[in-house]
């Protein structure tokens, strides 16, 4: 497996619409190759997700989750969509996210409920900014193996698809929030912004 280079904000392909992949591409040594490569680099930057553009491929293809041997450890495992706030209140499933691969995801909010909250990204490094997003949402996919799944999400493991799916579609988490005011580096949220006093739910 390799390690692969993460776009930074600015490049195009983080702007561009994915392209869906066939069925039949995704068995395929190449598609297999790049997943197994997304894996080890979302492990090696510590992220909860990462998307096929965020790593120069234009396809509709996003793995994420908690690694099952680095369960337990999420001091050390910083979410790419969330900063180290200790008063989330999704904490509860955070370790619970599954390790998935999906292609082709559409997502559907299951309800009219939304939850703004802090989010990060690779390829924005250092930045947070509370984004709003649906609490629960339906998911239809393709997994690893080319088999169609569905299954409903909620909480962080449904912030961490949407905000997958978004970089699918050349969307970043700062397009989805609803002003810049609490846009702050990484160094200032973690001294001002993550204790119980910056919540805003």
């Amino acid at each position: 497996m390799s390690i692969l280079k993460i776009a930074r904000m600015g490049h195009p392909v983080l702007r561009a619409k994915a392209r869906a992949l066939h069925p039949s591409e995704i068995r395929t040594p190449k598609i297999q190759q790049l997943i197994d490569d997304m894996f080890e680099t979302m492990k090696e930057y510590q992220g909860i997700g990462l998307a096929a553009p965020q790593v120069h491929e234009g396809v509709r293809l996003f793995v994420a989750g908690f690694p099952p041997a680095l369960r337990g450890e999420d001091d050390e495992y910083e979410s790419e969509e969330e900063g180290p706030d200790e008063e989330n209140e999704d904490d509860d499933d955070r370790e619970d996210v599954p390790v998935m691969a999906l292609i082709n995801p559409e997502i559907v909010p299951a309800g009219r409920e939304t939850v703004e909250d802090w989010e990060g990204c690779l390829s924005i490094t250092d930045i947070r900014g509370r984004v709003p997003r649906a609490r629960r949402i339906s998911v239809r996919a393709y997994d690893r193996a080319g088999k169609k799944i569905e299954f409903d999400a909620s909480g962080f493991t449904a912030r961490v698809i949407q905000h997958e799916t978004d970089h699918l579609d050349g969307v970043l988490f700062l397009d989805r929030m609803k002003g810049l005011q609490s846009l702050t580096f990484l160094d200032e949220f973690g001294r001002y912004w993550s204790g119980p006093s910056s919540r805003a739910d």
